[in-house]
């Protein structure tokens, strides 16, 4: 896993240029209408809005693959137990009693013959797929467009207790660190003759395994050493003290909190006043 996936992007762009107090807001919305959201569409519109503002930030094609794949069993997984086994979800949520079948498994079949996949179960699977896929790409949306020494003053002129958002900052910056640890172990095994590329799934898992115990320790070595630089340097949290960035708010970001504020109000009397959002509505 490359050491880079947990760093800040290197192209300039509308996202990198906003402060981080409208990111927020704009992560706070999108994570709130996405959860209240049961409209496979609008769900599926917002994911795909998400993925496009990410490649517009600059982030790579790579990273949105690799999560992709990632969360791909769960996925399939969902579908598959939502598609056979939602309907008393389903009917509880929409009061619909028959399910319109996909297709169901012959008779004869046995142990999972009779078995029906419903067309709605498979629309409340992808619901919850385009959710979570929002949830989580709207996180490095906000955070990889931000450098992490612009974050922290911005949480703080956002009120956000200074330790939190030290503590938050701070495990930015081990990100980077933690897996170049990683990387360097296994170029250690490859270079001592484990091809990780004949490695059975079994096999790989057992040596990832015996990989944690030197990265976990080499973590907490390196939690130890910045709790004595913090120490020796008289660390109190205060947020009363001088900051070498600055955090400002322009007329982008006031663009974009008006537009936030705008679409949550707007989704949520849709939702409450019309069902434009509730799974078998209307959208």
């Amino acid at each position: 896993m490359n050491a880079m996936i947990f760093q800040s992007v290197t192209r300039d762009s509308f996202f990198t240029r906003l402060d981080v107090r409208s990111k927020l807001c704009m992560m706070v919305v999108v994570t709130a209408v996405a959860f209240v959201w049961e409209s496979p569409l609008l769900n599926g519109l917002l994911a795909l809005a998400t993925v496009a503002a990410c490649l517009a930030a600059g982030i790579k094609w790579g990273y949105l693959r690799f999560v992709c794949t990632l969360l791909l069993p769960f996925y399939l997984l969902l579908i598959v137990t939502q598609g056979f086994f939602g309907g008393p979800l389903i009917a509880a949520r929409t009061g619909q009693a028959t399910l319109t079948p996909l297709f169901t498994f012959p008779a004869s079949w046995a142990l999972i013959g009779g078995g029906e996949m419903s067309i709605e179960g498979v629309w409340y699977a992808l619901n919850i797929v385009f959710k979570t896929l929002t949830l989580t790409l709207v996180v490095p949306l906000g955070v990889f467009t931000t450098d992490v020494n612009v974050m922290t003053v911005g949480m703080v002129r956002a009120h956000i207790p200074y330790k939190m958002a030290f503590i938050f900052s701070s495990t930015l910056r081990f990100f980077p660190l933690f897996f170049g640890e990683l990387q360097a172990i296994i170029e250690a095994q490859r270079l001592r003759g484990l091809a990780w590329e004949e490695l059975g799934l079994f096999r790989r898992v057992s040596v990832y395994a015996k990989v944690a115990v030197p990265l976990i320790l080499g973590a907490l070595v390196k939690s130890q050493q910045l709790e004595v630089v913090l120490q020796s340097k008289a660390f109190s949290g205060s947020p009363e003290r001088t900051y070498l960035h600055e955090s400002k708010l322009g007329a982008a970001d006031y663009w974009l909190l008006a537009g936030c504020i705008l679409f949550l109000v707007t989704a949520g009397v849709a939702y409450l006043g019309w069902g434009i959002g509730r799974f078998g509505g209307p959208v």
